[in-house]
């Protein structure tokens, strides 16, 4: 079992080395001899010259100062649009601690990039020491430390395959996260979550490997209430309604909802957010076995709603139904959920930019400013009232599947506002939680998608608690 992982960046006092960093165009300038507001050290440019180093956008010269001490030239992009993480790249660097000569447009962002760029998930095969940064004077380094190791957080959960992340396992990790910031935690399992949670208990009665429902509890004193949600299925064969291989391969990420709810809520505590915590965390395995829940089945839901079942692959919204409804009960003044719900919302916008879900315009205008600000990049789809006679059924108050498979995502968000009271300020993630082809800030694997953003924006809805 492994730790809680903590990113810092390196001692201020140890002896770095220098990283001049540009826009690829400014240094081509300078190799062609022209006037340039950028000063570069001449050594770098005779090495470009002789060496017929083309600047572009991420490439880096590594070079020797005049006083024998190595130093590095960094192209970045200077289009305004470009990638704010670009400085990730940096974290392919050898290994050694490094300084930023000049601080960059937005120090905060770029040295998160590194920190996230530099991650490794190395619990079955160690890697090779990385580099490490001096952290830019000017940024908030406890916080920018605290939420690089969240999201490692969530990677390292993501990454880890079943066999060694179930139920147990994920709950385990939900404690250490308490037990860190001094939250309560309580867990519903057995005959009271049947009781209690039933949809949560039919998807995962199938499996040896029992359901719960785990929720923490951090400052319940306080005023302002927020609720966060994360579908924590732990392996997701799809049921009976059994996936086929091509879409069984990368299920071990199908808890990167319960992942990036936890990450969130690690940076929401470090941070001492001025709000009360409740975290909920659905936590199953969707298996096949004879006691495993059925095409057809009908249950009674926290809720009172009853659902029949059309497909057991449909699960994730199963359990986020009985985990909204209770987290509902309390009346928060915020409720976010994630989870990894439907291959739709991949087809639609692709693996990086997760769709959102939302009635609240306020909310949904928030979301959307503070995951460009983040660099944590979502995109709103609509809760498309026309779409919701689709999800009636004939001997139920609804079906978790309608038939005809269109707007998935979409028909997946219907599903569970149905779960959640009229007016309340809800918005759902249907997130990836995969990087499958690496870029500077985001290697490949497992990512906490919409976690860095909710932590902002819940520190601008709620503020910082005034130390007592």
């Amino acid at each position: 079992m492994f730790e809680l992982p903590e990113v810092k960046f390196a001692d201020p006092s140890e002896t770095a080395t220098p990283v001049w960093i540009a826009p690829a165009a400014a240094i081509k300038a300078a190799l062609a001899g022209e006037t340039q507001a950028h000063v570069f050290p001449p050594e770098a440019l005779a090495l470009a010259r002789a060496s017929g180093f083309e600047p572009r956008a991420g490439r880096h010269l590594s070079f020797v100062q005049e006083s024998g001490a190595s130093a590095v030239l960094f192209c970045l992009d200077a289009d305004p649009g470009a990638d704010p993480f670009q400085l990730g790249a940096l974290a392919g660097l050898p290994e050694g601690v490094y300084r930023l000569v000049e601080s960059p447009e937005n120090p905060t962002l770029a040295s998160l990039a590194f920190l996230l760029g530099a991650y490794r998930f190395t619990r079955y095969k160690p890697g090779k020491p990385g580099p490490r940064l001096v952290a830019p004077q000017g940024i908030a380094r406890d916080e920018v430390e605290t939420i690089a190791s969240a999201v490692a957080l969530a990677r390292d959960l993501v990454n880890t395959p079943a066999n060694d992340l179930g139920p147990d396992e994920l709950e385990f990790f939900a404690r250490a996260v308490a037990q860190k910031f001094g939250a309560e935690v309580r867990v519903i399992r057995g005959e009271a979550l049947e009781r209690e949670c039933p949809l949560i208990h039919a998807v995962g009665k199938g499996s040896p490997r029992a359901p719960r429902l785990v929720e923490l509890r951090w400052k319940p004193e306080r005023e302002k209430k927020l609720a966060l949600v994360g579908k924590g299925v732990c392996f997701d064969s799809g049921g009976l309604d059994i996936k086929p291989e091509s879409a069984m391969g990368l299920m071990k990420k199908d808890m990167g909802g319960a992942a990036a709810a936890l990450a969130a809520s690690a940076m929401i505590m470090a941070g001492n957010l001025d709000l009360s915590l409740r975290l909920l965390l659905p936590i199953v395995e969707n298996s096949v076995s004879g006691e495993a829940f059925r095409p057809g089945d009908v249950y009674r839901s926290r809720k009172g709603l009853t659902v029949e079942i059309g497909n057991t692959d449909a699960e994730g919204r199963l359990i986020l139904a009985d985990a909204l409804a209770l987290a509902d009960e309390e009346k928060p003044d915020l409720l976010i959920d994630f989870a990894t719900l439907t291959g739709a919302a991949r087809v639609a916008l692709g693996p990086d930019l997760p769709p959102f879900y939302t009635e609240d315009e306020g909310l949904a205008e928030s979301i959307a400013r503070h995951g460009l600000a983040c660099n944590d990049p979502v995109w709103r789809l609509p809760l498309w009232k026309a779409y919701e006679p689709k999800l009636d059924s004939k001997i139920a108050d609804l079906t978790n599947a309608p038939a005809g498979g269109m707007a998935g995502s979409i028909m997946a968000a219907l599903f569970l506002k149905r779960f959640v009271s009229p007016g309340r300020c809800w918005a759902h993630f249907d997130i990836y939680a995969w990087v499958p082809l690496a870029r500077p800030g985001r290697p490949d694997g497992g990512e906490a998608q919409a976690a860095r953003l909710i932590h902002a924006l819940a520190r601008e809805k709620f503020g910082v608690a005034k130390i007592s």
